[in-house]
């Protein structure tokens, strides 16, 4: 349902931003939608926490977002359950959008942010923590190789780090990753380490 409602949401806004289908509610979408960190220490449009995580930049955004939350989020919702997965991942959300605020050293009221990624870092964290071994397919020089997953994760958040030191990729918030993926193994130790152990006791019995 999350993958749904991000490609429905993501699919209208693209069409009415060119003008494809008449929606005037997202004409600027910048303003009305999008997470401005200027705002949001003020008080203000606080509801754009949530409706900026259902938005993404492009259709390859969308992609690469929608095929990591395929490929990790079902077996987190399997540990958490559904209803607790669906928190889960909002407050992994709310935390990437809280943890880039922080790291900004001066706020425009021109500076927006949308997307699920930070949400997403967070079910990469908690996946992370509850299956540290599982074998991820990774296509690593024009082959398919299973790696475990501490190791494709892990790489993976160093790299967001060396983004951060180094600044690559200025347009991508990756304190936002940062932040989402601290948050969802904090989650995962606290909530989901005890769920999954007693829910792998259950199928054992």
């Amino acid at each position: 349902m999350l993958i749904i409602v991000n490609v429905i949401v993501s699919l209208v806004v693209w069409l009415s931003y060119f003008g494809l289908i008449d929606g005037s509610f997202t004409v600027d979408v910048k303003e009305k939608f999008a997470m401005q960190p200027y705002y949001i220490i003020r008080g203000e449009k606080l509801y754009t926490l949530f409706t900026s995580m259902f938005i993404q930049f492009d259709p390859l955004h969308l992609l690469g977002n929608m095929l990591f939350l395929y490929v990790f989020g079902d077996n987190i919702e399997d540990a958490f359950g559904h209803l607790r997965y669906l928190v889960f991942y909002t407050v992994c959300g709310l935390a990437a959008s809280f943890t880039y605020i922080i790291s900004l050293q001066s706020f425009s009221p021109n500076e927006a942010v949308i997307g699920a990624s930070g949400a997403i870092s967070g079910v990469l964290g908690a996946y992370l923590v509850l299956y540290p071994k599982a074998r991820i397919l990774a296509l690593v020089f024009w082959m398919i190789v299973p790696i475990p997953a501490i190791i494709f994760l892990g790489f993976w958040f160093v790299l967001q780090w060396l983004d951060v030191i180094f600044n690559v990729g200025g347009m991508i918030a990756y304190w936002a990753h940062i932040g989402g993926f601290i948050a969802g193994m904090i989650l995962a130790l606290i909530f989901g380490l005890k769920r999954k152990r007693a829910r792998e006791a259950r199928f054992h019995l």
